[in-house]
């Protein structure tokens, strides 16, 4: 925990210090194009909701920093509309009025209602964590509706075009080692047979493989460092194993399993352009990127009667809401089960 608040404590207020009109100090964090100010005790309680997010919540770095970031331009605005930096006491007489300025500024600046709607949510957990704490209570934040965002729902590839996403001879045109075509398969394979996200995938270890001709699990490390298992199919296990024995570098059991041209970890960034090729060779949209393996392996399941808790669990989803969207995406075939269900149909 003292890392964490460390690296908080970097990253939130620097220890430069100014003085404003009524003489009391205020701290300031440079953060990208703009200066955000902090006064001393909110700096505080914002570097402690940032620990409790990643201690008892166990957000990942960039949720923390995303947090973080959408925190202090809620700040900041209220810093400039109010026209000085806000302290706790001040926070807690916000009106709702002040929130609304604070969404139509960041609509004129060109935030989408995804955006607006995440900065939101993090200056509410902030507010909440403030009267958990006795820091006082910002009703205002919670008095002003959330802007609407339409639902986006995931584009799945079919299954044949999934399935040939690993086949290499798709790439037979490009001077690549036969290693690096073993290792991206091997990977995309991973994506769309074990619905794993790219992180997870290149968080492997060699020693958490389990023997190419079994039928076994892998414990990956999903967001906020949660751990589950997934099955693992076979011909995704020889395929591992066939990258392992072609790269020509060492893989020490408790190094990374999927390693670069050079011998240092695999960026995500590589399998991304993968991606872009393979969509050249297949006439695909943009919209299949390795990503688009994860959806497709959750929609595919579900099509074939795969329960939705399940799914949820295979998927590492903290909520089943969030793996409900599948259901939208496969609507034609929930359809036909109820005409051929349903006692009335």
């Amino acid at each position: 925990m003292t890392a964490i608040l460390i690296a908080v404590t970097l990253r939130c207020p620097s220890e430069a210090r100014a003085s404003k009109g009524d003489g009391k100090p205020m701290v300031k964090a440079t953060q990208e194009k703009s200066e955000i100010s902090f006064a001393p005790e909110v700096a505080a309680e914002v570097a402690q909701w940032l620990v409790h997010l990643g201690a008892e919540r166990r957000m990942s770095p960039k949720t923390l920093e995303a947090y973080r970031r959408d925190v202090g331009q809620f700040l900041a605005f209220l810093a400039d509309h109010l026209g000085g930096v806000p302290t706790l006491k001040q926070l807690s007489k916000i009106t709702p009025q002040d929130v609304r300025a604070f969404m139509a500024a960041r609509r004129a600046g060109g935030s989408s209602g995804r955006s607006l709607m995440r900065t939101l949510a993090g200056a509410r957990s902030f507010a909440r964590f403030l009267e958990r704490n006795g820091k006082g209570k910002v009703a205002a934040l919670a008095a002003v509706r959330a802007p609407k965002v339409a639902k986006t729902l995931p584009k799945p590839l079919a299954a044949a075009v999934a399935k040939r996403m690993t086949e290499t001879d798709l790439r037979a045109g490009e001077e690549r080692e036969p290693w690096i075509f073993a290792r991206d398969a091997a990977v995309l394979a991973l994506l769309y047979g074990s619905g794993l996200r790219i992180s997870e995938a290149l968080g492997l270890k060699p020693e958490a493989i389990p023997a190419a001709e079994s039928s076994g699990a892998l414990v990956v490390t999903g967001k906020g460092g949660k751990s589950r298992m997934v099955p693992v199919l076979p011909q995704v296990l020889r395929m591992i194993a066939q990258y392992m024995l072609l790269c020509p570098f060492e893989l020490p059991p408790d190094g990374p399993l999927f390693v670069g041209a050079r011998g240092g970890p695999l960026s995500p960034r590589i399998l991304q352009l993968t991606m872009e090729r393979l969509r050249g060779a297949l006439g695909l949209p943009d919209t299949a990127t390795p990503h688009a393996l994860r959806h497709s392996f959750a929609t595919h399941l579900l099509a074939r009667g795969g329960d939705l808790r399940a799914i949820q669990e295979l998927l590492g989803h903290a909520s089943l809401s969030t793996t409900q969207i599948y259901t939208a995406v496969d609507s034609e075939r929930l359809l036909e089960v109820y005409r051929q269900t349903h006692p009335r149909a």
